[in-house]
């Protein structure tokens, strides 16, 4: 069995909106290469083969979706299949190709729900993708496979995670709604107004470089940035369905955790520790692709994203984009990895460069 993994599409409603106008909160674009991705992992040579699909996490840019012209933290289920099918009819090409890809024998496909993606904890959510993608269509907050632990990876980042048995809150007129973490708010009620002036602020790396950065070149946009995170800051304290989660501490998590690129091998490691069996674990989430090799042959790997990414290394001027994604061949009766790679997809003529071969 062939795992493939990939994270953090982050796709939106398309590049245009209703009236014509450039949507500046799309962030994905790789419509035709993912398709071309799942076609090749469907016919030919792969026709027959057994692969199972994960979509790790984010795959769906949900928290920002506007409903009407407004973003609003107050999400039940209705509304979250009203965005699903924005992005549906954003990106027709794509939910086709994956229709196409579950349609196609012994093929699997398992989402793995992230912190952009919330929404898809509904059950009509999930019946509503199934109704569009295909009803094989499985769901997930972590996958655990033949050794292989799966997760996005959010819920080691206090911003960006609520309890598991907290995900839901009771609503107005007895709707159940999502309980959204900080990082999530701060998506729908600070990034959009942000964006306006720049576009890409949420994508540059390092974020602690930029936020320096506009504050010796760009001083006026600083202050502008920062009486918007402090307005927030004081209207979540008493919003009644987003107070519950506010003191001090998760003040001092966001405000650290906003500027500070995080590193998960050290989750990883705690993974390996808690459960010996496990000898592969996949995340997402940082949008920085990556590897490490462990003592006994354990791997962490982390999938990127295929969003634009834009840099203030001094060394990368240029926003760059990697299609990447990576790769589990499993032995289908000793149930044993016979390798493992971090691939870049490249298109149909080219398929994928391997960046690193466990084997």
């Amino acid at each position: 069995m062939l795992l493939l993994v990939v994270s953090d599409l982050h796709i939106g409603k398309g590049k245009f909106l209703k009236n014509g106008q450039l949507n500046i909160l799309e962030d994905f674009f790789e419509d035709e290469r993912l398709a071309e991705f799942l076609e090749y992992y469907s016919t030919g040579t792969n026709y027959w083969a057994n692969i199972h699909l994960v979509l790790n996490g984010d795959i769906l840019n949900l928290i920002q979706i506007d409903f009407e012209g407004v973003f609003s933290h107050i999400i039940d289920e209705k509304l979250s299949i009203e965005a699903i099918n924005s992005i549906v009819n954003g990106h027709p090409s794509v939910f086709q190709a994956f229709k196409k890809f579950l349609g196609s024998p012994n093929k699997k496909i398992t989402y793995v729900i992230g912190n952009h993606d919330a929404h898809m904890g509904f059950s009509g959510a999930q019946d509503f993708l199934k109704g569009k993608i295909g009803q094989d269509l499985r769901f997930c907050h972590e996958l655990q496979l033949e050794g292989v632990h799966i997760e996005h990876g959010h819920r080691f980042e206090v911003i960006n995670t609520v309890p598991a048995h907290k995900r839901f809150l009771d609503g107005p007129h007895g709707k159940k709604i999502l309980n959204l973490p900080w990082g999530s708010l701060f998506c729908i009620s600070v990034l959009p107004q942000l964006k306006k002036e720049r576009p890409l602020i949420d994508k540059v790396r390092p974020m602690s470089s930029y936020i320096k950065w506009t504050f010796l070149h760009d001083f006026p946009f600083f202050i502008r940035m920062g009486l918007t995170i402090l307005k927030y800051f004081f209207r979540t304290s008493f919003d009644t369905y987003t107070r519950h989660n506010r003191n001090f501490k998760t003040t001092i998590g966001v405000l650290k955790q906003i500027s500070i690129y995080p590193n998960y091998d050290r989750k990883a490691r705690a993974i390996f520790k808690k459960n010996p069996g496990i000898h592969t674990v996949i995340m997402g989430h940082t949008h920085v692709q990556e590897w490490r090799r462990f003592p006994s042959g354990k791997y962490y790997f982390n999938t990127g994203t295929w969003n634009p990414i834009p840099s203030m290394d001094a060394g990368m001027h240029e926003s760059t984009t990697a299609l990447t994604y990576c790769t589990i061949d499993i032995h289908s009766k000793t149930k044993t990895v016979r390798g493992a790679s971090l691939n870049t997809w490249q298109g149909k003529w080219r398929p994928f460069r391997e960046e690193m071969v466990t084997h």
